[in-house]
């Protein structure tokens, strides 16, 4: 495969929102209830976001939270299928760790539940030992419309 047109951008203001979350949808079991907002939300709280592209086509993308000295963490790592295998998620992973508001951070995590071979091929190590994990619930639109509907009742 021809990989001289595939270009890596870290705008985040240039993604389009609706390829990335078909990207999501198509490449990745763990994003199959995200929402168009949610994933707006994410990339604009997100820092560094990479993606790439084939001309206009969305094929990768990867995104980054951090203080930008002591702690950062990887989110979201997908290379569309038909690109997989050729080094473009390594390059993904690489571009974004040398990110200037990454490069300098102490530490940076990242959660994986399939890939661990191919993130210690680029250098990460398994931590067993600091992982915890606080499972949020926040209010939905149907606690919402439950609540509403039981004032009704109630009245």
């Amino acid at each position: 495969m021809n990989f001289s047109h595939i270009q890596f951008c870290s705008d985040k203001t240039k993604i389009d929102l609706v390829q990335l979350l078909e990207l999501y949808k198509n490449t990745a079991f763990w994003a199959q209830n995200r929402t168009l907002e949610d994933v707006k939300i994410a990339i604009i709280n997100s820092n560094p976001v990479v993606s790439i592209w084939d001309n206009q086509r969305l094929i990768g993308s990867a995104r980054a939270t951090s203080d930008g000295v002591y702690r950062a963490t990887i989110w979201d790592v997908v290379i569309h299928p038909d690109y997989q295998g050729y080094g473009l998620g390594s390059k993904l992973v690489e571009t974004l760790i040398t990110h200037p508001h990454l490069n300098r951070v102490e530490r940076i995590y990242l959660t994986t539940t399939h890939q661990q071979k191919f993130y210690q091929k680029i250098g990460f190590t398994e931590n067993p030992t600091t992982t915890m994990v606080l499972y949020n619930r926040y209010p939905t639109t149907n606690d919402f419309l439950k609540e509403s509907q039981q004032l009704i009742i109630d009245n």
